[in-house]
């Protein structure tokens, strides 16, 4: 310090009387840092130097991790296809009207399972009723004109024999009789357009299904043109779904339904987490999309329930085969590394040992072991993130199984290898 005085001083008295104040303030602060960082040295020698402190937050690499077993199995595992398909009716009908008119009446509630014949709407019948009244009173006339000339003709004919009358006289009335059957023939066909324009003027379901929003309230004039119509039939029950598939699995089920075997499919929600419907694989179609390299098959359901909507997106699974007596083991197990998948096994020490192994077809929660496990084996499902080779683990008391499970009295119960410490 005096010698950083003394520097001070020499400075100040070589520097002029302007420059003598800054170089002071300098060496001040620089004499302050040096003196911070001898404080800072000594504090962290002294905690360097000190006994050794448990750091907070830490645990102890000997200390059990926490996890939960699960059991390997033996059971069947269907083999299956995966594919996005969308739910499509069976039959859609738009009910629209074959005629124009007044919309009087609506026979259907929103929503309603209709079937085939059912009353939906009421057109108003008056202008097709009278027409049809015209047309049957213009058969009648032309039907009476036609037995006068009838009668005629018979009359000309006797008269004729009896040389009574020229020839071309009855050869004139039967070109009339058969003109006027001509006008009875076309009258009848009036009569029966009328018929059918009348009846139309009740709309009927032509199909069986549920009825959608209606389109048009009762007041308004419809025209046989419109191209919306009064409501949609949807056909619920049955139902189908279709889906496309990779060209290459194609034999992996072709020859099961050229057979005539059932194939079973399954519908799934979006996230592929509930069951939706069950049915069988209809049929396929007869080209590959070669935009896409796919396939598309159609699958029917049953619907009972109507669980499946029309235009509703599902996942699909194709059951093509089922593994009998398979291993299984929860998925949640199955870990992928360099070597390829494995799973942390529990030993009857409370450690645990990685395990290669060879996995087959999966399902849901569950996944086939081809080689490596054996019914019976505990697998780690929970806690793989805290786990390496021999780490040692503690299964809690809701799990119930494993090396170490509860013993009676709540407490955890001594590993099988430990010895007994003596008294």
């Amino acid at each position: 310090m005096h010698k950083l005085l003394e520097r001070r001083e020499e400075v100040g008295a070589q520097c002029p009387p302007d420059v003598a104040p800054r170089a002071s303030r300098r060496l001040r602060q620089l004499g302050l840092l040096l003196a911070v960082a001898a404080l800072i040295g000594a504090v962290t020698w002294w905690w360097l130097s000190g006994p050794a402190r448990e750091r907070p937050g830490r645990r102890s690499t000997d200390a059990a991790t926490v996890v939960r077993l699960g059991t390997v199995t033996k059971g069947d595992m269907p083999v299956t296809l995966d594919a996005l398909g969308t739910v499509t009716a069976l039959s859609t009908v738009t009910v629209k009207t074959q005629i124009s008119g007044k919309l009087t009446e609506v026979g259907f509630t929103e929503g309603q399972s209709v079937k085939k014949g059912d009353f939906l709407a009421q057109i108003d019948p008056r202008p097709y009723q009278a027409a049809l009244d015209q047309a049957q009173g213009q058969l009648a006339r032309d039907e009476a004109l036609l037995a006068a000339a009838k009668i005629d003709l018979a009359r000309y004919e006797k008269l004729m024999t009896q040389d009574s009358i020229a020839r071309q006289q009855v050869d004139t009335q039967r070109a009339l009789v058969l003109q006027d059957e001509a006008i009875v023939r076309s009258d009848k066909a009036n009569v029966e357009n009328a018929a059918l324009n009348l009846n139309y003027c009740r709309i009927v379901s032509l199909s069986d299904g549920r009825v959608g929003l209606r389109l048009v309230d009762p007041g308004n004039y419809l025209q046989a043109g419109d191209p919306n119509g009064v409501v949609i039939i949807t056909q619920m029950q049955p139902i189908s779904v279709i889906f496309t598939l990779p060209q290459d699995t194609i034999p992996q089920f072709l020859k099961k339904l050229r057979a005539g075997q059932t194939l079973s499919v399954l519908a799934f929600n979006r996230s592929s987490t509930t069951q939706l419907a069950a049915g069988s694989l209809t049929t396929i179609d007869n080209q590959i999309d070669v935009t896409t390299g796919t396939v598309r098959l159609r699958a029917t359901f049953p619907n009972n329930d109507e669980a499946l909507f029309p235009n509703q997106f599902v996942n699909i699974k194709l059951v093509v085969d089922t593994l009998r007596d398979a291993t299984l083991v929860p998925s949640a197990a199955i870990q992928i590394g360099a070597p390829g998948p494995y799973v942390y096994i529990a030993n009857a020490d409370s450690s645990v040992s990685v395990r290669p192994i060879k996995v087959g077809p999966s399902g849901g929660e569950r996944v086939t072991v081809l080689e490596g496990l054996a019914p019976g084996d505990n697998v780690v499902v929970d806690g793989v993130d805290r786990l390496r080779d021999g780490a040692k683990i503690k299964v809690p008391e809701t799990a119930g199984s494993g090396p170490n499970p509860p013993s009676k009295n709540g407490k955890e119960s001594e590993p099988r290898n430990r010895k007994r410490e003596s008294k």
